[in-house]
């Protein structure tokens, strides 16, 4: 089927860029038939959630990546606020998160008792480093929460292993990775849980979105009841039960029919979608490779038994000035470059928890040298051509 990116309202001809317009870090991107997916919602009126369309994504996820029960949520926040609960937290319970990643893998599940504990990443894919998750692991353990940075998978294996031998379960946050693999399976499926983003910024979107995947059967129920205010009004719809009511703790968690709509069109179109973002990432790796080397910048590592979600485009500078130099560099060219996360071990809440400077070293050394270049589904041959000849101008410091 053949896709064509539309103009989005609010999306300025001006803000698209030709030579010497804008480039942004990230642009939304539609397909064009989600508007009629949308207006198909309203004319049934399914406008809230759990409806026809917002079945009809969770089937397309639990057929497609082979997880046993998959459900919508209002973001990846609220699927990981999900899996918090799923625990059952006990006071001075904890779980291991990666100190360079995204403030929601920790608070939510700070939000719900546990104490987050700081694991520091690996220098080669930025994730979660599994040689130091036995010396963190203590007998109020209660799960290791691996984030596939950039949509590279963790080492599973190892990370599974040391899980299984505490009997502490694994909980994804695969915000960046839906449809990434490692050893030829789906990122989410490994661990008892795995939650996604549908953000503005991610490779699938409505928006605001997420998703839990939940691959432990025995789980399947209660978070049902989670999701729906902490009553069985799913098993009620069903025809399981003849009235629904109050059961456990919860929240409203379902995204709308509206976001649900427009969701599933892009999920339909996953490998348009990911073929363009790959030949964004091929390009940039292809033609910035002799400048990176030259200058003493690393690009991203993939390891041969991972397939990739080719999510985004960083960069390791060689120091923290060069790469607040080479963001400047960008931006005199109308090209907005970012970095990436603040340590969350050296955030004032972090502290709190007993995160402290120079806990995680190579977390606290990548974070001041990473920058990520403009990658966005619909960027224009033009555009990444601009920016690859406006990076391949700059000299690092060394």
């Amino acid at each position: 089927m053949a896709y064509a990116q539309i103009k989005l309202p609010g999306v300025s001809e001006s803000s698209k860029s030709s030579a010497g317009q804008f480039i942004p870090f990230c642009r939304p991107y539609a397909l064009g038939s989600e508007f009629a997916a949308i207006q198909q919602a309203i004319s049934t009126c399914e406008l809230s959630g759990d409806g026809a369309i917002t079945k009809r994504c969770h089937q397309l996820l639990e057929r497609t990546l082979g997880t046993h029960k998959a459900l919508l949520t209002t973001s990846c926040t609220h699927a990981l606020e999900m899996a918090a609960l799923l625990l059952s937290p006990q006071p001075g319970d904890e779980v291991i998160v990666p100190a360079f990643t995204f403030v929601s893998t920790a608070n939510a599940f700070a939000l719900h008792g546990f104490k987050p504990v700081f694991a520091d990443v690996r220098r080669d894919t930025l994730n979660m480093d599994e040689n130091q998750l036995e010396s963190l692991i203590t007998e109020r353990t209660r799960a290791i929460v691996p984030v596939h940075y950039a949509g590279v998978a963790c080492e599973l294996d190892s990370i599974l292993r040391i899980a299984d031998k505490h009997g502490i379960k694994v909980i994804e946050d695969n915000a960046h990775g839906l449809f990434a693999k490692y050893k030829g399976r789906y990122l989410g499926t490994f661990g008892a849980l795995g939650t996604q983003s549908f953000h503005e910024t991610k490779n699938f979107t409505c928006g605001e979105g997420g998703a839990l995947l939940i691959n432990d059967p025995t789980l399947a129920e209660r978070a049902e009841i989670i999701r729906e205010k902490g009553t069985d009004r799913s098993r009620f719809y069903r025809g399981q039960v003849d009235k629904y009511t109050w059961r456990d703790i919860g929240s409203s968690y379902l995204p709308s029919g509206i976001l649900a709509a427009f969701l599933y069109e892009q999920l339909n179109a996953r490998e348009h979608i990911q073929s363009a973002r790959r030949q964004i990432f091929d390009r940039y790796r292809r033609e910035l490779c002799g400048w990176a080397q030259a200058q003493g910048v690393q690009l991203p590592t993939i390891p041969e038994h991972c397939d990739q979600a080719y999510h985004m485009f960083y960069m390791l500078l060689p120091s923290m000035a060069d790469r607040a130099a080479l963001i400047a560099h960008l931006k005199a060219a109308d090209i907005q470059a970012t970095f990436h996360y603040v340590p969350l071990n050296t955030s004032s809440m972090g502290q709190s928890f007993g995160g402290r400077p120079g806990q995680c070293p190579v977390t606290e050394d990548i974070s001041d040298r990473l920058v990520r270049l403009p990658f966005f589904t619909g960027m224009s041959t033009d555009e990444q051509s601009r920016v690859i000849e406006r990076v391949c101008s700059f000299k690092t410091q060394g």
